[in-house]
Parts: C-alpha cells; sequence; structure tokens
C-alpha cells in the first residue's frame, strides 16, 4: 500500500502586476484557486501584488487603514475560502502623521482568513543600479519599519522580509534568534540585480539560516515600463533550489519537509557554533 504523503505543500506565487487594482486581484485569485487545487498550504503573493502603478505616488493613492479596504479583504477571502495560510505580498497601508507615505505591509492571513502577523518593510531601496540609468528612492513614499517578525504557523516559525531586506544578513540572524524555520519574501528585483544577485542571495540566506525560504517574485514588463527579475524559487535548508519559474505568471510548488530541517541542523549544527564577540 502506499504512504499518504502528509507533508504541507508551499506555494510560490508569481505575477506581473499592473496599475489596476480590480485586475492584479482578478489574477491573484486565479492563482491562488491553482495553488489551492494543487494542495498548497501555504501560499506567498509577491510585493506590490495589488498594484504595480504608473508612478510613484499610485501607491499612496490606494493606500489603506489597517484592517479595512478592498484589498485586505480579498486576501482575508482568499486565505478562507481556500483554507490557505497566505502572505499577502506587500501592500499600503496608512501611516501615523504622513499623508505623503505609506507603510509597504506585509501581511498573515491565517487559514480562516485571519490576520496573524505584520510586517512593515524596513529596508528601503534608495540606490543608483549599477550599471544602468536606473535610480529608485523608496523613501520618498514610503516610511520604514522598525521591527522584525517571525510568527508561528502549522508549518513552523515563519520569518517575514520583504525584497531589498534580502541584502541585510543581520536581519535574518536576528529572525533566527527568534526561531524562524521557514522565510518567505516576496520581492520585485530590478533585472539588473536580479540577474547579478537574486539567487546567490536567496541560497545563502537559507544556507547560514538554514531554514526554508519561499521568495515570490514579481516577472516581467510593467505598464511603467520597469522589468522585474521573476524567478520565484522554493529553497531548501541546504541551499538546494526545489522549484523555480523563471518569468511570467504563474505558480510553483515544493514540500515543506520538516525532517529535512531537523536533520541538516542536527547533522550540520551551524546555528549552534555562533560566536558572539565583544569588538
Amino acid at each position: 500500500m502506499n504512504e499518504v504523503n502528509t507533508m504541507p505543500i508551499m506555494a510560490a506565487i508569481q505575477m506581473v502586476s499592473g496599475p489596476d487594482v480590480a485586475e492584479n486581484l482578478a489574477a491573484a485569485a486565479e492563482l491562488l484557486a491553482r495553488a489551492a487545487a494543487n494542495g498548497a498550504r501555504l501560499a506567498v503573493l509577491p510585493e506590490n501584488f495589488a498594484l504595480m502603478g504608473r508612478g510613484e505616488n499610485d501607491k499612496v493613492r490606494v493606500r489603506e487603514a489597517e484592517g479595512e479596504g478592498p484589498i485586505q479583504l480579498f486576501l482575508a477571502e482568499q486565505a478562507a475560502r481556500h483554507g490557505l495560510w497566505l502572505v499577502g505580498g506587500t501592500i499600503p497601508l496608512r501611516t501615523v502623521g504622513d499623508d505623503d507615505r505609506v507603510r509597504a505591509a506585509c501581511l498573515l492571513f491565517d487559514d480562516r482568513g485571519r490576520q496573524v502577523a505584520r510586517y512593515d518593510k524596513v529596508h528601503l531601496f534608495d540606490v543608483q543600479v549599477v550599471g544602468s540609468a536606473e535610480r529608485y528612492a523608496e523613501s520618498a513614499t514610503i516610511e520604514p519599519g522598525d521591527r522584525y517578525v517571525v510568527a508561528a504557523t502549522p508549518l513552523g516559525r515563519l520569518g517575514l522580509a520583504v525584497c531589498y531586506d534580502l541584502r541585510f544578513p543581520e536581519q535574518f540572524r536576528c529572525m533566527v534568534e527568534q526561531g524562524m524555520e521557514l522565510l518567505v519574501l516576496p520581492a520585485a528585483f530590478t533585472a539588473a540585480t536580479g540577474k547579478a544577485h537574486w539567487e546567490t542571495l536567496l541560497r545563502a540566506r537559507a544556507i547560514e539560516n538554514q531554514c526554508y525560504v519561499i521568495a515570490s517574485a514579481q516577472g516581467g514588463k510593467h505598464a511603467n515600463g520597469r522589468e522585474t527579475y521573476g524567478d520565484s524559487l522554493i529553497i531548501d535548508p541546504w541551499g538546494e533550489i526545489l522549484t523555480r519559474l523563471p518569468h511570467g505568471p504563474g505558480v510553483v510548488l515544493a514540500e515543506f519537509d520538516r525532517e529535512r530541517l531537523a536533520s541538516v541542523r542536527r547533522q550540520f549544527p551551524v546555528l549552534e557554533h555562533r560566536v558572539h564577540c565583544e569588538i
């Protein structure tokens, strides 16, 4: 008799979002339904899944108060409808006392549609892309968060991070101290930076923290002319890529193997060997 597979399935959802919120939500709904039909218990949407505007101020115009608004209602309904734990990429939420900026909030909903965690993107992408004319200034329209977040889920302790956070390994060490076993990273990496660093950094975060990584990306050409890199990945604690989607909208799936996680940490106890030095 064949054994029944009881390992939970993780889904990374890739999109090519545009400037119309309703159209983006409809596209996300189709992809979430596909993930659920394939048995996913946890699904991760990409950064800015509900809006990739023509201008940076577009996000300010569609911002929502926490707990209110059509984007958050959509996430809650989708999580409950499909019985999914759902990471809602990022959505623009109101700040306190700053009408010109938003928080880039990554919300976690449980399988009954209840919001159980919120992480506001800490590291903002204010850069001139090397070897390119591309320049970004997220701080002009986004107010940074000030804390890291790890939440309990049926799969394990789940850490929330977003896009540019990936370049700051100290963030993930802090999250490991909070028991992180699974890292989710919604992103909208540029084509240039993605080609140079995306896979390398994601595998490094999985290897050095001995955790699963689900990286859900924007992946294509957007209405504002920007091109995002895509290549949504699910990576295991040894740094092995379990699945990937190079370009365009879609869903990739992989199993969360708790014994694999425990085995890597037990046999190769890097996290126990850390030495905290005083300077």
